[in-house]
């Protein structure tokens, strides 16, 4: 069974030869700092491309991806926050849409990218909002070369492919707005947060469009998401989120589902299990990170036995303390137990909890990988 075909059968609910193994998405990669550490353990002589600002994160290199026995492959497009950037000095720049920047270097490190500024913080009625230039996602130039690669990659791999973005709509609302005003406006003024909504799903639609009529024949999976929990609980009432977020996500995911058979990937970190229904009715394939130690996500049989025959699980190994911090010995025996819970009948796709960080052992890093290729065979 090649890697497609070992995607294709987990995400239908089948049983294939072995777990498939992802690695190099938005929220499935590696930062640069893990890369090179890796590079050098394992002795790989290349410079690091950069697959995402903000995050630092690097797009493996083929060497990496082989040892490590990955079968999905990215293809990477010029993303918005990365996309026609202003440098504005001080380590700090403002991408395409407004939203500002500044680099978080502790030991004087570069980390991340964090917000200082939100272009419609200021806006208060929803003519303000409507006054706001969108990019324009029509833009030849972001998709230069897409297609092609997706067809190269598809007549000359074997891999499950898909493209490093994600399709954002609650999430990215917020980017615009500011966090905690989104979140007020959501109570105190819903019509203003609906406007957001519609207008960043209409840019939405338009940018997926673009993509996945290039590569919507090539696609095994097309990544949405939007962190929608807290360590503790969901981080707004799921009532709200069902009446004003979910029926615009669903019109995002029907689009996707109208234009490719490829299966719709979904991310939020934290804990979200009273959302999950709704994922699934809402036409959802596969929910990541399935992060452990958040509230009642780390409860991997109750998980499997509810929702595992509707909907799959990809990743759901501990990131906030076994692999930064464990032994490999500790990583070996928490993959074992991760791959018992969820892998029998399919439905599920193995990946770190989210972008593998700099303080991770290399070490940890191999030890996880091997033992899913050696423990996750059916």
């Amino acid at each position: 069974m090649d890697s497609r075909q070992r995607f294709a059968s987990s995400l239908e609910h089948r049983e294939p030869d072995r777990v498939p193994i992802d690695l190099g998405g938005m929220v499935t990669g590696i930062t640069t700092g893990a890369s090179r550490a890796l590079k050098a353990h394992l002795d790989i002589q290349a410079p690091d491309e950069l697959a995402d600002r903000v995050q630092q994160l690097a797009q493996p290199h083929p060497d990496i991806l082989e040892r490590l026995h990955v079968d999905s492959r990215y293809l990477y497009v010029r993303a918005s926050r990365d996309w026609h950037d202003i440098e504005l000095g001080d380590d700090a720049y403002e991408d395409e849409f407004g939203i500002r920047r500044k680099a978080a270097r502790p030991d004087g490190q570069l980390l991340y990218y964090d917000f200082i500024g939100h272009p419609l913080s200021e806006a208060r009625t929803v003519q303000e909002l409507a006054r706001y230039a969108w990019p324009d996602p029509h833009d030849p130039a972001r998709y230069a070369g897409l297609g092609e690669a997706a067809r190269e990659l598809h007549e000359g791999t074997d891999k499950a492919i898909a493209v490093n973005l994600i399709a954002s709509l609650f999430e990215f609302s917020w980017y615009l707005r500011g966090y905690v005003q989104f979140l007020e406006d959501l109570v105190t003024d819903p019509a203003l947060a609906e406007a957001q909504l519609d207008a960043m799903l209409e840019y939405q639609v338009a940018l997926l469009g673009e993509v996945l009529d290039r590569v919507g024949g090539y696609a095994s999976f097309v990544c949405t998401g939007s962190d929608l929990g807290t360590q503790r609980a969901p981080m707004i009432d799921p009532e709200t989120y069902q009446r004003l977020i979910w029926p615009r996500y669903r019109k995002l995911w029907d689009f996707i589902h109208s234009r490719t058979q490829a299966k719709i990937f979904y991310h939020s970190c934290g804990s979200i299990v009273p959302m999950i229904p709704l994922l699934i009715e809402g036409g959802v394939d596969a929910i990541h990170p399935v992060q452990p130690k958040a509230t009642g996500m780390g409860d991997r049989a109750r998980l499997k036995r509810d929702f595992g025959e509707r909907i799959t699980f990809w990743g759901g190994f501990d990131q906030q303390d076994t692999l930064p911090f464990g032994t490999p010995e500790q990583v070996r025996e928490e993959a074992r137990r991760l791959l018992d819970d969820f892998m029998p009948g399919g439905g599920f796709v193995f990946a770190a909890g989210h972008n593998i960080q700099a303080d991770v052992p290399r070490q940890n890093v191999v030890t996880l990988f091997d033992t899913v290729l050696e423990h996750g065979r059916y």
